[in-house]
């Protein structure tokens, strides 16, 4: 006789429910400064290779206190990580709330600011990132990855247009909604804590796992430097080879692709379209990548991961090389729209295989391994469109971008683990013939 388990069902877990309104509040925020930031600073200084510089200041900032978030993640309860994080934002967002009021909104305080911020996030998101491997089963977790992709493009969607209104009435009331979005967020992480409580479930992380199994994890750790925690994870993603190898095609499009459009926001700003007409054109590939969220659930548990990675990388490519041809707002929108089409199940299989090879207890630091080694080019994009644009013009700009995608590419067709990774529900057996290589 067989037992037939019941599918999970995400909308009916309250505590994933609850986890999904923290971060998308708290991802609202993140988008609302990411779309203000650049435009702020073109508006202060006039000046594209200045607002590169307070971009990937930032980006820098959150890519290296990623590394220190990871060993937290590990360390400390997540879910209590959430929370702290949270609060942090309120204080900063309030801070530059002020700042915008004053009137005090110059080169060197967008600089302090996007720093300060992106530096809170790499702090604390890598908790919140991680938190989701407890709230989710494995056999459900390429469907959670599918709907975090459908609720970062309605954020996409809805932050474009909301920033561009924002911004329009003053930088000020930017920091307002950002102040109420942590506020939100802070919240909602509070009330998981306690449904977690109440659910008799210990919070994640090392230290908590430890005190679970009635040890004494402040001896333990005190017996591993911070330094050598950090290297175990990034150890144990290299030696993957189903997850260590992807990481340098990441990196490339990542920064390929950011970059391109990076480009064209900046040229569009220079040529004189306002930042609402900035924000619909965001709002619009918002949109699409919604619908490609939409589709992402029925595509992931059927086609293999790696065809679906592959396709949408090749896509990516494609539509970059076009978007150096087009220069009217509704020609980038249709371009754009096309190459990010697919992207949204290219995260989530990739994700979502992530969290279920990962072990619970290397999650935070693998997480941020991952993404310093995934992101770590990033915050050139800002400064190659920047610079580019002074040097190069915007078509010779996104041509190089292209490039880097068409490298992404040809890596991704050479790579034969990205290439086998399978449909959602083999990827926990996929990934259980690494665990010993």
């Amino acid at each position: 006789m067989t037992t037939v388990t019941e599918p999970h069902r995400l909308w009916r877990n309250t505590r994933y429910l609850t986890w999904l309104v923290s971060d998308t509040s708290k991802g609202l925020a993140a988008a609302l400064f990411a779309f203000a930031i650049p435009l702020l600073a073109l508006i202060v200084t006039n000046d594209p290779a200045q607002a590169g510089i307070i971009g990937g200041a930032g980006m820098v900032a959150r890519l290296l206190l990623t590394l220190a978030g990871g060993i937290l993640a590990d360390r400390h309860r997540r879910i209590l990580l959430m929370l702290i994080g949270s609060l942090i934002g309120i204080l900063l967002a309030g801070a530059f709330t002020l700042l915008a009021l004053g009137g005090a909104l110059t080169f060197a305080t967008l600089l302090i600011a996007d720093v300060l911020l992106a530096a809170r996030s790499g702090l604390f998101d890598v908790a919140g990132e991680s938190a989701i491997k407890e709230i989710v089963p494995d056999e459900a977790m390429g469907r959670a990855q599918a709907a975090n992709q459908g609720r970062d493009a309605a954020i996409q969607l809805a932050g474009g247009p909301l920033g561009g209104l924002l911004l329009g009435v003053g930088g000020w009331l930017v920091g307002a909604v950002m102040t109420l979005c942590h506020a939100v967020a802070a919240v909602t992480a509070w009330m998981l804590q306690r449904e977690v409580r109440r659910a008799g479930i210990v919070d994640t992380g090392a230290g908590a796992d430890a005190d679970a199994a009635g040890t004494e994890p402040e001896d333990a750790r005190a017996k591993t430097t911070a330094w050598a925690e950090l290297r175990e994870g990034f150890r144990w993603l290299l030696s993957r080879p189903d997850l260590g190898g992807v990481l340098l095609i990441i990196t490339v499009v990542n920064l390929g692709f950011n970059a391109a459009i990076t480009t064209t926001i900046y040229a569009l700003q220079q040529d004189g379209y306002s930042e609402l007409l900035i924000g619909s054109l965001s709002a619009a590939v918002g949109g699409v990548m919604l619908v490609g969220a939409i589709v992402a659930p029925t595509l992931v548990p059927r086609i293999r991961a790696g065809v679906i990675a592959i396709s949408g990388l090749s896509v990516v490519a494609i539509g970059t090389i076009v978007l150096s041809m087009v220069t009217e707002p509704w020609a980038i929108v249709v371009v754009l729209g096309a190459s990010v089409l697919l992207l949204p199940a290219l995260n989530a299989g990739m994700m979502g295989y992530f969290m279920v090879a990962t072990p619970t207890q290397l999650l935070g630091r693998a997480n941020s391994a991952a993404g310093v080694l995934g992101m770590g080019a990033l915050p050139l994009a800002p400064l190659i469109a920047g610079f580019g644009l002074t040097w190069i013009g915007r078509e010779w700009t996104i041509l190089v971008c292209a490039a880097l995608c068409i490298v992404a590419v040809a890596l991704a067709l050479g790579n034969r683990a990205l290439r086998a990774l399978p449909i959602e529900s083999r990827w926990a057996e996929h990934a259980k013939q690494y665990e010993n290589a």
